[in-house]
């Protein structure tokens, strides 16, 4: 990888990568996908290898990511609504990444109970 682009974000299959990608280029902001190829030739290998990469210029990281938060999809609750942090009220939620901190949890991470944050504070809650 080029030491003047940085990561933004993964997607597991290349066609969400390709739409934000085109979003960003249209912006005039320098992008490059990582591992595309390979997963559309085998997509069973996705996680394997940490899906599909969008990289961005280091120049233009702050605006990428300000659009990109704009147009990503955010957590819905299971009636198709859109979940509210508990602290700010803000609706763009995500899915945290998995603590893992006991062993059971390690062997075992689908026992592990699903817990959300807030893009905008970083509030996390259940």
């Amino acid at each position: 990888m080029r030491d003047d682009y940085t990561i933004l974000t993964l997607f597991e299959y290349s066609t969400a990568a390709q739409l934000v990608k085109s979003k960003l280029d249209s912006e005039g902001i320098d992008t490059m996908l990582m591992d595309e190829k390979t997963i559309d030739s085998d997509p069973l290998i996705s996680q394997a290898i940490g899906g599909v990469k969008l990289l961005v210029h280091n120049n233009h990281l702050e605006k990428a990511s300000g659009i990109y938060n704009e147009i990503r999809e955010y957590e819905k609750s299971e009636k198709g609504e859109a979940i509210h942090c508990t602290k700010c009220s803000s609706t763009k939620i995500l899915v945290a990444n998995t603590q893992r901190k006991s062993i059971f949890f390690m062997l075992f991470p689908f026992f592990e109970s699903r817990k959300l944050i807030c893009n905008d504070c970083k509030t996390i809650f259940k």
